[in-house]
């Protein structure tokens, strides 16, 4: 297999089959439907705007975890044609919003595990029962989470 491509102008390039392809793994329009949903959570209960990366300064493992269950729920309820309404505003819930905050959460757990800038010096402790706690005392042994954790 050829290590360059060579395109019709006579321009050569080293292949990029190695290299991640993140406009092939991400979705645009998914992408600003969440920058959408980020935006309009930037408005706190006092009136305050914070920063759109406010959130990357460190939230707690369990606060993650306990958002992004409720959140999961709530989107297999819709899906089984319950109504959910946001119990901050009382308003109907969509799967739109769900989605984007299942995906908020995740980012945001996912972040604390990868991430080992400087800038993200929050010490996260995971909670005695979390699955990140169980899965670092078991060694990375196959085994039911739920089992341990009740």
């Amino acid at each position: 297999m050829p290590e360059v491509q060579q395109f019709d102008s006579g321009a050569t390039r080293n292949l990029d089959v190695s290299k991640y392809d993140y406009s092939g793994f991400l979705n645009p329009e998914a992408l600003h439907a969440f920058a959408e949903y980020m935006h309009e959570h930037r408005l706190q209960k006092d009136g305050t705007l914070r920063d759109s990366d406010n959130w990357q300064k460190g939230i707690p493992f369990r606060v993650y975890a306990k958002s992004l269950i409720r959140h999961c729920i709530d989107l297999w309820r819709m899906d089984r044609g319950y109504a959910v309404t946001n119990p901050d505003t009382g308003a109907p819930c969509t799967k739109q919003e769900l989605c984007c905050a299942i995906i908020f959460n995740a980012m945001g757990y996912l972040k604390e595990l990868v991430d080992t800038s400087p800038i993200n010096q929050v010490a996260q402790t995971p909670a005695p029962h979390s699955p990140v706690r169980w899965c670092q005392s078991n060694e990375g042994k196959v085994g039911n989470y739920f089992e341990h954790a009740l």
